[in-house]
């Protein structure tokens, strides 16, 4: 049996910053090939050429086979291309309307199908909760929303958990109100590793960053720390 891995990113990375590329190089490393096939995914901005050529300019540099999937422009063959590979990262931007097009052209079912297969799963922002049963989204420009995802793995998702002043208190929010009974906080220069559905540990590529399960309990808010690996 392969192993299933998913590194859940809540902020930061090669979209943000060109410099030491942390946990680019960890997720390189989980790769069962020494110059991995890394396709990159940036439906939720519209296909942005700039995060391409930043995507391609750090992973050619790391030594992979790096490739790309575009939905705005004409568009390759998914299946076989999404099954060569030992990577996919989904970048961030709108949950909402990228999880919509992947629907329409059935990536969603391609992927999971490439997860169950051992192609490592990652992202950031838009491209760590969609792996979730839900997630916590800015898809909307009035406020955060609960939206409904792949569902690969359990759970309620949030990133930007410490970067974004209306995350802490949103969560909070929907948790008074037993909408969610729990929910996964990642924050920025962080990422959660989940493997065979079972989060491992927190990884640490920023400045004693951390991930957090978050629950209601006797009416108080209380965050556990999920254990940490700094890179």
């Amino acid at each position: 049996m392969v192993d299933r891995n998913i590194i859940a990113i809540g902020g930061g990375g090669f979209g943000r910053s060109l410099g030491n590329l942390k946990i680019e190089k960890h997720i390189i490393s989980l790769a069962r090939n020494d110059n991995p096939n890394v396709c990159f995914i940036p439906t939720a901005t519209g296909d942005n050429d700039a995060y391409k050529v930043n995507f391609y300019s750090v992973f050619t540099q790391l030594g992979c086979n790096a490739t790309h999937v575009d939905f705005f422009k004409r568009t390759i063959d998914l299946e076989s291309h999404i099954a060569n590979q030992d990577i996919i990262f989904v970048g961030g931007g709108n949950t909402k309307s990228m999880l919509a097009v992947w629907k329409d052209w059935g990536l969603d079912v391609i992927l999971k199908e490439a997860y169950l297969n051992g192609v490592i799963m990652c992202g950031v922002s838009a491209g760590a909760i969609c792996w979730f049963e839900k997630g916590i989204s800015d898809s909307w420009a009035h406020d955060l929303a609960i939206i409904d995802c792949l569902g690969f793995v359990e759970g309620v998702c949030c990133p930007h958990y410490d970067e974004e002043p209306n995350r802490i208190p949103y969560v909070k929010k929907i948790l008074e109100q037993h909408l969610i009974k729990d929910c996964i906080g990642i924050e920025g220069n962080c990422a959660l590793h989940i493997k065979n559905d079972q989060i491992m540990h927190a990884i640490n590529f920023g400045d004693d960053k951390n991930t957090f399960h978050i629950k209601l309990h006797d009416n108080e808010i209380s965050h556990t720390e999920f254990p940490v690996i700094s890179i």
